[in-house]
């Protein structure tokens, strides 16, 4: 194991990363999704929407952050 691995302060900056990732771009999609929802009078579409496209983008932006710890990146 490389001391890479044995960091618990890089396990946890890790941990926190995928975190706000998951849940940044979810409640950003759900808040833009309503806001949508009220300039355009179209209560729920919008919100499920915001709320399917912040989930995938928070998704592949935390695959793409295991992805460069562990070294897998290679661009």
């Amino acid at each position: 194991m490389s001391s890479n691995q044995n960091n618990p302060f890089k396990a946890m900056a890790l941990t926190s990363g995928i975190l706000s990732q998951l849940a940044g771009c979810t409640l950003v999609g759900i808040f833009f999704g309503r806001w949508l929802d009220n300039q355009f009078t179209t209560t729920p579409l919008f919100l499920i929407l915001g709320l399917f496209l912040g989930l995938a983008a928070g998704t592949y932006g935390t695959i793409l952050l295991v992805r460069k710890y562990t070294g897998e990146d290679q661009t």
